[in-house]
């Protein structure tokens, strides 16, 4: 498990690229048969990229849960949510099995012991993107296709920004405690997201970018909004954002992003707009 600690505005300002990378950017996290986590101290998020071809892998495999969470179990105080963004995949909670394909989701309450993630066909395997925030009240699993997700379409043509956004773990759909995840789909043309960019000091936010065809990558935007700076991210790539940080990226292609949410509270509206021309 990689551990990011958190850091400040003050420091960021004279982050160099590689510096800039190594704190915020999350690459390479799928292995075949492996999972790989990275814990960030902004708000004790953990993120994982399960990689099963021809095994099935448990959650905490690799990870020493009692070191990183003091406690017995990964979900003993965790909530998560798993999209799959690969082939047809299987995530067993507790004994209740749950069949995922692409861009479909799970979300896993607190205190379920044993979870599991297989694929059905290892020449097209399950990819599971994963995001665990603490919690405090025990929910109900649930699973939620791309199709019943709740849609906000949003943006135009003309400003390149047409997009869909699609929540799934939100209070509109289901009870969580306070993790929040869903999935915007950019139209074929449009390459902007959440621009005018906006920051939220009551919650911080993880992007994850994907769908992009080869050879495309995401300028993805984050510092204070008169201190910006950029990452250049590739397909799969995550990102981690402190709540005093914008969060918003252009492609040079559409592409599609997960963002996933804690802190506070869990209204989507709650965000400190931020003036184009205000910007630096």
């Amino acid at each position: 498990m990689d551990i990011r600690y958190s850091t400040g505005p003050e420091d960021v300002k004279r982050y160099t690229t590689e510096e800039l990378r190594k704190e915020f950017l999350i690459e390479r996290l799928y292995q075949p048969d492996q999972v790989n986590a990275v814990y960030s101290h902004v708000d004790r998020m953990v993120v994982l990229g399960i990689l099963p071809v021809t095994k099935t892998l448990p959650i905490d495999q690799g990870i020493d849960v009692w070191k990183n969470f003091g406690t017995q179990y990964f979900l003993e105080r965790r909530e998560a949510g798993t999209f799959n963004l690969g082939g047809p995949g299987v995530i067993e909670a507790d004994g209740v099995k749950y069949e995922l394909d692409f861009q479909d989701c799970l979300y896993i309450t607190k205190e379920t012991k044993s979870v599991t993630f297989s694929s059905k066909d290892p020449q097209n395997p399950a990819r599971f993107y994963l995001v665990s925030a603490p919690a405090h009240k025990v929910c109900k699993t649930t699973f939620i296709s791309i199709k019943d997700a709740n849609k906000r379409p949003c943006g135009d043509e003309a400003a390149s920004n047409k997009r869909v956004i699609n929540q799934f773990i939100h209070p509109d759909v289901l009870e969580t405690c306070q993790l929040s995840m869903g999935l915007t789909q950019l139209a074929p043309g449009s390459v902007w997201n959440s621009m005018p960019a906006h920051t939220h000091e009551r919650r911080m936010e993880i992007y994850t970018y994907f769908n992009l065809p080869e050879g495309n990558v995401v300028f993805h935007m984050m510092g204070q909004p008169t201190q910006t700076r950029h990452l250049v991210m590739q397909n799969f790539d995550a990102v981690i954002s402190p709540s005093w940080s914008i969060h918003c990226g252009c492609g040079t292609s559409n592409y599609t992003f997960i963002w996933a949410m804690g802190g506070e509270n869990q209204a989507f509206d709650d965000m400190d707009n931020i003036s184009v021309p205000d910007m630096r």
